[in-house]
């Protein structure tokens, strides 16, 4: 005959497990708005840029396809995480799309939007978006006597 007693320590091992694991899920979920995965995203699409700029001076036109295709598959490889980004905060939406544009766009058309859209993901802190550098301040008007 089994004791009843390890009975009940299994499952207040069982349940105490379960919380700690329900804990760390629902920490995890918190995370960092996706500026970790955006800035990921960003580090292969600063080397897709980087190849594709000297894919395009490149005066051998079979290294000139490497390093196109090269920086090709490194959009590819961000693409996952831009969209990963995105998901944990729409303010990536706009990163994710451009890189997914890439077969349908030239390289060439995105390179000015891709580099602007990591400069705000490498400026931003702990999940807080960048201050506005290009827009004024609102107006302010003179109080009421």
């Amino acid at each position: 005959m089994i004791p009843v007693r390890p009975r009940r320590s299994l499952t207040r091992w069982a349940a105490g497990v379960g919380i700690v694991v329900g804990c760390s899920v629902g920490l995890a979920a918190c995370g960092d708005g996706g500026d970790s995965s955006a800035r990921q995203a960003c580090a292969h699409v600063k080397t897709s840029l980087a190849l594709y700029a000297q894919s395009t001076t490149a005066t051998d036109p079979v290294r000139a396809a490497r390093l196109a295709e090269e920086a090709q598959i490194q959009l590819t490889d961000a693409e996952p995480l831009a969209a990963q980004a995105a998901d944990e905060d729409s303010q990536w939406q706009a990163l994710m799309t451009t890189i997914s544009e890439y077969g349908r766009v030239s390289e060439s058309h995105l390179v000015t939007a891709l580099a602007d859209q990591c400069a705000v993901a490498d400026s931003s802190i702990g999940g807080q978006p960048p201050p506005p550098s290009s827009i004024p301040p609102p107006a302010t008007t003179p109080p009421t006597t």
